[in-house]
């Protein structure tokens, strides 16, 4: 949470460029969160924006996300991926809990998710009272990423002010010692981005260097012309089951960057 609005930009240019895609290629494997093709049970918890099916005001910017997942299924080998159904795509704000530490944590405290529920509210509340107020809050395709078993689109900051709003949220909620309390903690760097498929089986004859070709070319197509902006209005706290069903109650928190 320390990193600064600058190391953020450099660190993700890096992560989309050719070299490091050919890097990561070495070492994608198949996600364990689709069996058979099929999604599967992985339930958690995540702060995010509205899913894309729930975001009218975002529309213009999942389209063209929705242009470069499909620009990948039809130049990619066919089935490496498994696509993210569109409806689903959204920007995740803050990792808490999922798999097999949230299944052992409602085991072994029936009251955990109200518990976390209530935690989250006073975060929420924390960051609604802090001195500075944070509105128009923009973030910008930036590129492919390519991850162990995933592929998805980067995002980075319009200004130092949008990026400055997500980093104060992320601490109010890390920084929240009832959540600590829950086993929640920060476990990756924040790196905004809309997961656009899952690996599926790898082929043993995969040809790498075409595959980093072809995401190569997609990704340089994606800079050629104005980035798409996502205009981040609220968060809010949803459960999901799996990677494609990610819902919440209406007493549930929210936070708004409006």
């Amino acid at each position: 949470m320390n990193e600064t609005y600058q190391a953020y930009i450099n660190r993700v240019a890096q992560l989309t460029l050719p070299a490091t895609y050919s890097t990561q290629l070495q070492t994608i494997q198949t996600s364990p969160k689709f069996v058979d093709g099929q999604v599967a049970y992985f339930p958690g918890y995540s702060v995010i924006t509205p899913t894309s099916n729930e975001d009218p005001t975002n529309q213009g910017f999942y389209s063209q996300v929705q242009l470069l997942q499909q620009q990948l299924i039809e130049q990619l080998e066919s089935d490496l991926i498994i696509p993210l159904p569109p409806e689903s795509f959204h920007l995740t704000l803050a990792d808490l809990i999922w798999g097999d530490s949230y299944q052992q944590a409602v085991t072994e405290n029936a009251e955990f998710d109200d518990k976390l529920r209530l935690q989250i509210n006073h975060s929420f509340q924390q960051y609604k009272n802090l001195e500075q107020n944070f509105h128009n809050v923009q973030w910008q395709l930036w590129g492919l990423s390519i991850r162990p078993r995933a592929i998805m689109a980067c995002l980075a900051p319009k200004d130092q002010a949008s990026y400055d709003a997500i980093v104060a949220l992320r601490r109010c909620l890390y920084q929240n010692e009832g959540l600590m309390g829950l086993g929640i903690e920060q476990q990756y760097d924040f790196t905004a981005h809309i997961t656009l498929g899952y690996f599926n089986q790898i082929p043993t004859d995969l040809n790498r260097s075409q595959l980093c070709i072809i995401i190569s070319q997609i990704a340089d197509r994606l800079l050629d012309g104005e980035p798409a902006i996502i205009n981040i209005l609220s968060g809010e706290l949803r459960k999901f089951d799996n990677m494609v069903n990610y819902y919440r109650q209406s007493d549930w928190a929210t936070i708004s960057f409006a």
